[in-house]
């Protein structure tokens, strides 16, 4: 190979690297995808590159490589599959037998996270195993069980690869920690504790101009700075929280983060609201007797923090802090951040229209956010300024997919399966409604002008005709 060839093929790689979405909403969980010629429209039968049935799982998928890296699972297994990024063709799948710690709630299912993949292949985490790392010919490189964890709603946050360590959040009620590995061993580098309860948040990296890497890790309670080499506690700030969710977001030397709470508790006292479910008056609650309430009664693993099946008015009342204190859309400058952090001492807080599940983007000087019943809203990144507030009628109900963007456009797909696509702008507008027919739990990736959007049953590349 000639030198320039050499260098032309080189320049290709990089360029291909820079494209890749190798993790929960691609490149450090910013949601951004690289290139142009991205579709407005698309739907089963408008603008589909390829379409490939895969296994039911809400995780989403990842790309590295030339390949589509999803997690799924089917009854007694979890699975890892590759696909051909060209071609959607399924390259390999493994599975590794499931543990059956406990059944998720609902809303959630035994393959959530979502990987982390690079050139060197894949790294899977599920709640009911553990880490499992495959190179990219399906190859097992090594694999680390962890759990049983106790978390009611069961296990979302993802693994993120970063330089040659893999990090991973460990949000749980009884012993909540974060460890890292190394990428090639799975050798464990470093494991931290956390003060954070349970969560779903996947970590984020922020590098400073100055002084060492940090990792960032939104939870239910706090959210907290890390030394990245070390896992050593920099600096931590209490919020206000109905859950961890999401991925924080950095730009430049500020980090933006959203937590959904208020000043009130979300839950009566339990003397209003515990003491008449109390039958037999022995001061606390059974399964039997929380079951009669009807807006919480299925939810008595998660109050129950202790496992001992009952839940106690200490358990009643952790319940109810958790929303309590300062909540909304965050901008923080954490360079000179040192222990605890005042929450009144930010750059700007807003508190209106919050997501729940679905994760604001900052794309091009402007953070965007979506709640359910597809109430958009749009803030100057600076201020916190509001700039335009509204509603897509043609996309209601509920949003776990995060937001992404690329080339000049932002994707919201609620899990009725409408995408909307909205010109990125502070007074955006809506550009197109399109309906897939499937639910979207999942989160798209966007690279290289195509969209890779997983629904209930399959997954589908969209791109512009050439």
């Amino acid at each position: 190979m000639t030198r320039p060839t050499l260098l032309l093929t080189l320049a290709a790689l990089a360029a291909h690297g820079a494209e890749s979405w190798g993790q929960f909403r691609g490149a450090n969980g910013a949601g951004i995808g690289e290139g142009t010629g991205y579709p407005v429209e698309f739907s089963p039968s408008k603008n589909v590159a390829w379409k490939t049935a895969v296994p039911f799982g809400q995780s989403s998928p990842v790309l590295a490589g030339g390949r589509i890296y999803l997690t799924a699972s089917e009854p007694g297994k979890l699975l890892t599959l590759a696909l051909d990024e060209k071609t959607g063709k399924e390259l390999w799948r493994r599975e590794i037998p499931k543990a059956s710690f406990f059944k998720p709630y609902k809303a959630n299912d035994p393959a959530s996270p979502t990987p982390a993949a690079d050139a060197d292949g894949v790294v899977s985490f599920f709640a009911d195993f553990g880490l499992i790392a495959y190179d990219p010919s399906g190859k097992e490189r090594w694999k680390l069980p962890m759990g049983p964890f106790q978390n009611f709603y069961g296990m979302a946050s993802s693994p993120v690869i970063a330089g040659n360590m893999v990090i991973q959040v460990v949000d749980e009620q009884r012993a909540p920690y974060v460890i890292a590995l190394d990428r090639k061993s799975g050798a464990q580098r470093w494991k931290t504790p956390r003060q954070a309860g349970v969560g779903w948040s996947t970590p984020v990296v922020y590098r400073p101009a100055k002084g060492p890497a940090q990792l960032i890790v939104l939870g239910s309670l706090r959210v907290d700075g890390y030394f990245l080499d070390t896992g050593e506690s920099k600096w931590w700030m209490r919020i206000a929280s109905s859950g961890g969710l999401g991925t924080p977001l950095v730009k430049g030397d500020t980090l933006y983060f959203s937590t959904f709470g208020g000043g009130e508790p979300w839950m009566p006292t339990f003397e209003a609201r515990g003491k008449p479910l109390d039958k037999d008056n022995d001061g606390k609650l059974s399964p039997a007797e929380f079951a009669a309430d009807k807006e919480f009664g299925d939810q008595f693993g998660w109050l129950d923090v202790d496992t001992d099946g009952f839940i106690t008015e200490k358990e009643w009342n952790y319940g109810r802090s958790m929303a309590l204190g300062e909540s909304g859309v965050v901008a923080f400058q954490p360079d000179l951040a040192q222990g605890q952090i005042d929450p009144l001492k930010v750059k700007w807080r807003f508190k209106k229209n919050l997501p729940f599940i679905a994760a604001p983007i900052l794309y091009d000087g402007v953070l965007y956010m979506v709640r359910d019943g597809g109430i958009i809203t749009s803030l100057e990144a600076a201020t916190g300024n509001q700039l335009k507030a509204g509603r897509n009628p043609q996309a209601l109900g509920e949003y776990y997919a995060s937001v992404t963007a690329a080339d000049g456009k932002l994707y919201l797909a609620n899990a009725e399966g409408k995408v909307s696509v909205l010109r990125a702008a502070g007074n955006w507008d809506v550009l197109a409604t399109n309906d897939i027919g499937d639910e979207i739990h999942a989160t798209p990736a966007l690279s290289g002008g195509r969209i890779y959007l997983r629904t209930r049953g399959s997954l589908f590349c969209f791109a512009s005709p050439k």
